[in-house]
């Protein structure tokens, strides 16, 4: 069975390759100018808009400015935010003491504060003991807001005592511009035709290639005319084009009908809309169903694959391939042809983005089965399958929507936040949308699920996060057969899972399930007694389970297992399970992490037959640290096999 490779590749959400970007020095020269020049003596904090169409390359730009060396040594702190078209203003502050843990203070950032858990008056003096009273910079990018008085409550709480801050702001709107800067605003215009031109080409060939190739050049010569100077344009045309060598593929872009559609402001650029038809028809489903989720979302693989796959969106492949594997696949291919952007590689998952256009463009597709609710929506087409939530509604509200739908496959809260859902909406699914393959029930307020919940035969996956109420599952949940992923992530009140939900030999087997995500389940004493039936679970993460202590014995009978997560468990003194040596059902166990687990004294025996193991870290496991010392560790021939050991972030030298 293969495989996919697994990359490691680190870049961060404000990291930009200067070498990447083309036409953009005088801009970014000028914003810089325009940040010395503001006074640091009249007011403590100067607002540099940036304003100009979308894909232009206003987010770039700023990052261009966030990494130069000028800024980097001026400034103590460098803060970078993304805003969009949600302005929440707890979110906003909350992201910003987020982005100063983990960029100024090295912190990992990961479960660092939710905005739930806070009021808004704990908020803004965590963000103001967070600023100090040092200088910073801040970015604010694509930036919405028209409120004025927003704007000026959350410059209010940015105010420091320090003179000289400065803020950059991103955004499409001059008047958002006018509101918020302290100077002129930079206006942003497209690339000149040679730097539209030399992008479109590092994108449709390897470099040096379009030498070997002039007649194509000066077909692609022809189709850079048609971007008007944006780049993001430019650089999906090159992508579409890339290892294509015949001139018919790129006549076929240069005179295709679509460039002759009227475009006004604001609507989708005709090169985008060509790139998405020339997309082969499995890309072309995933892609639009992206649009259920709002703008500026940060997608990470495994959760977007276990979404693809509940809707049969992932089609199996002759060679047998897992369709974790197949839907990573599609996500490498979306990113190469620039539908996604801004990957980022975290070890074991990565991270993306959509453009904003691609967003539209989605939306554009989509818009007869795919819908996104807020609190200014209209009414719902009937004929919508998938739709997804702001959290700005209430259960009322909410319910209403779903009274006048009636064959849902998806229902989607993709904003993290408190709801009041409850018992009334659960019981509305599960009584009127027998077909749904997706539910979504993050932050709800219930005790239990129904028993009722068996009868929702074709669901795929279920997301319990963040329900603080539940305490447990009932046995129905097993008679969910084709349920692929269960997400129980900040279910502080949870104690257990059902007892027939591993050994299901009676009633039916969860031989789909290959992801399982327990959050923060501070209760839980006992985990998955009869795991060895759980025979498709590929990844298994344990966090932040405070009162767990140990395994079970069934835990060494998971075949297709190959990441174990476990971190912040600090009863855990034990992986051992009943202590054999041997390992018969582990046998493709890749990667493990341990963190945080104090009470963990040694590894099992059973490790040093792990030959499947490629990768393995422990960090701020005091014990085991010791134990696990190169040559000397007690532990050590237990893992001497292992080509990648890390132990606190540093790797151990080669074995």
């Amino acid at each position: 069975m293969e495989r996919a490779p697994m990359v490691y590749r680190e870049t961060t959400h404000s990291f930009v390759l200067a070498s990447d970007v083309i036409g953009r020095d005088k801009d970014k020269e000028k914003v810089l100018e325009l940040l010395m020049n503001s006074s640091d003596d009249d007011e403590s904090i100067s607002v540099i808009p940036i304003v100009g169409l979308g894909g232009l390359g206003k987010t770039t730009l700023a990052k261009l400015v966030y990494n130069d060396q000028w800024v980097a040594g001026h400034f103590k702190k460098r803060i970078w935010v993304c805003v969009s078209d949600d302005f929440d203003m707890k979110k906003v502050i909350i992201n910003i003491i987020k982005a100063i843990k983990t960029t100024v203070e090295g912190g990992s950032g990961i479960g660092l504060l939710n905005h739930n858990d806070l009021e808004m008056e704990q908020a803004q003096t965590l963000l103001r003991s967070t600023l100090g009273n040092e200088n910073f910079f801040l970015v604010l990018d694509d930036m919405w807001n028209e409120d004025r008085r927003k704007w000026i409550e959350l410059k209010t709480f940015l105010m420091n005592g320090a003179k000289g801050n400065k803020i950059v702001v991103t955004t499409r709107s001059h008047l958002v511009a006018s509101i918020m800067g302290t100077v002129q605003a930079y206006i942003l215009e497209g690339l000149s035709h040679d730097d539209c031109l030399s992008l479109f080409l590092k994108w449709a060939f390897n470099e040096g290639q379009e030498k070997q190739h002039p007649n194509l050049v000066k077909i692609g010569n022809d189709i850079v005319k048609k971007c008007n100077g944006v780049p993001l344009a430019a650089r999906t045309l090159g992508s579409l084009l890339f290892s294509k060598f015949e001139p018919r593929d790129w006549l076929d872009v240069r005179n295709n009908e679509i460039w002759k559609l009227e475009q006004n402001e604001g609507d989708i650029l005709p090169a985008l809309r060509l790139s998405y038809e020339q997309l082969p028809s499995y890309l072309k489903c995933c892609f639009a169903y992206c649009s259920i989720f709002p703008k500026d979302h940060v997608f990470f693989n495994e959760s977007l694959v276990c979404v693809w796959s509940a809707q049969g969106l992932i089609k199996p492949s002759k060679k047998k391939q897992e369709l974790e594997d197949i839907g990573n696949r599609y996500i490498k291919e979306l990113l190469s042809r620039s539908f996604f952007q801004e990957f980022e590689d975290c070890h074991f998952y990565f991270k993306f983005k959509m453009h904003d256009l691609m967003h539209d463009l989605a939306s554009f597709i989509s818009q007869t089965e795919c819908t996104f609710i807020d609190c200014v929506s209209p009414t719902v087409s009937r004929m919508v399958r998938h739709v997804s939530f702001s959290h700005d509604l209430d259960e009322k509200e909410i319910l209403r929507v779903v009274g006048e739908l009636n064959d849902i496959r998806t229902i989607f809260f993709p904003i993290v936040s408190e709801t009041s859902l409850g018992g009334p909406f659960l019981k509305a699914c599960i009584s009127k949308f027998k077909c749904i393959k997706m539910l979504n029930l993050s932050y709800a307020n219930f005790d239990t699920l129904p028993n009722s919940i068996s009868n929702l035969k074709h669901l795929r996956f279920l997301n319990l996060n963040g329900n603080k109420r539940i305490k447990k599952l009932p046995n129905s949940v097993c008679k969910l057969f084709h349920l692929q992923t269960l997400w129980l992530q900040r279910c502080e009140g949870f104690e257990n899972l059902p007892k027939e939900f591993g050994n299901l030999i009676r009633i039916g087997r969860l031989e789909s399930l290959n992801l399982l995500w327990v959050y923060q389940c501070e209760n839980l004493e006992f985990l998955l007694q009869g795991t060895q039936s759980l025979t498709a679970l590929r990844s298994l993460r344990i966090f932040n389970c405070r009162s767990l202590e140990t395994l079970p014995p069934s835990m060494k009978q998971l075949p297709s297992l190959e990441q174990l997560i476990i971190y912040n468990c600090e009863r855990l003194n034990s992986l051992d399970g009943n202590g054999e040596d041997h390992v018969p059902g582990l046998g493709n166990l890749q990667y493990m992490r341990l963190r945080k687990l104090p009470k963990l004294e040694a590894l099992p025996e059973w490790m040093r037959n792990l030959t499947s193991l490629a990768r393995l870290e422990i960090v701020e496991c005091l014990q085991l640290t010791e134990r696990c010392k190169k040559t000397t560790g007690e532990d050590w021939h237990k893992i001497s096999h292992v080509s990648e050991i890390y132990i606190d972030g540093v790797k151990t030298p080669e074995n």
